[in-house]
């Protein structure tokens, strides 16, 4: 749990300078440069990112239950996980209409996938982990939303084939991480399991 929470600690802290200092990240890259800054911020954020995943697995192995979520939280968190990342790829594909309504969609995207993982885990690391994002999300968007009104900062909408191109692009990487990826990195295949727990016995 401690690798887990150092990782937590170093990860969210880099990406909360902006909500309590946003001034001070300002002068930091006007007196050491974008790239400067930004190869800082890379750096930190994957020691945190190491540490996070390794400290998972890790608190994985002796589990605390905390909660035993009922099999269909685990059917919800498969939709709502889906529903973040088309938001996460939305903030990558310029003038789409979810941008302009939603306003900050990556971190809209992390709150609806931190919410979803406590819905369907109920262990003390999943607490931690998902929790802590959970509420870095919720301080972070609102933080964004105080600086967008501040700025009077408005968001372009283009054609409706950049909403499709984001759906397409979030629905993808969302089933190459659900079958592939999230069982290589955490060891789970969150399909999988789903599957093998809604079939029936036999």
């Amino acid at each position: 749990m401690t690798l887990l929470v150092a990782g937590l600690l170093i990860f969210l802290a880099v990406h909360s300078v902006r909500i309590g200092a946003d001034g001070w990240r300002t002068a930091q890259i006007a007196r050491h440069g974008v790239k400067a800054w930004k190869g800082v911020y890379t750096l930190v954020s994957v020691v945190g990112l190491v540490l996070i995943i390794w400290g998972y697995g890790v608190a994985r192995q002796s589990p605390v239950i905390l909660y035993s979520p009922p099999v269909w939280t685990r059917h919800l968190a498969a939709l709502l996980t889906l529903v973040a990342f088309v938001m996460i790829a939305a903030a990558y594909v310029p003038k789409t209409r979810i941008k302009a309504k939603i306003r900050h969609p990556m971190v809209a995207g992390v709150k609806v996938w931190a919410f979803a993982h406590l819905l369907a885990n109920g262990t003390l690391a999943d607490v931690v982990l998902f929790g802590s994002f959970l509420a870095w999300a919720v301080l972070n968007y609102s933080a964004a939303m105080r600086r967008d009104r501040a700025a009077n900062v408005s968001y372009a909408i283009g054609p409706i084939s950049r909403d499709i191109t984001a759906v397409v692009i979030g629905t993808i990487v969302w089933l190459v991480f659900t079958f592939w990826l999230h069982r290589v990195l955490i060891g789970v295949q969150p399909l999988g399991n789903l599957l093998q727990a809604s079939a029936p016995a036999l």
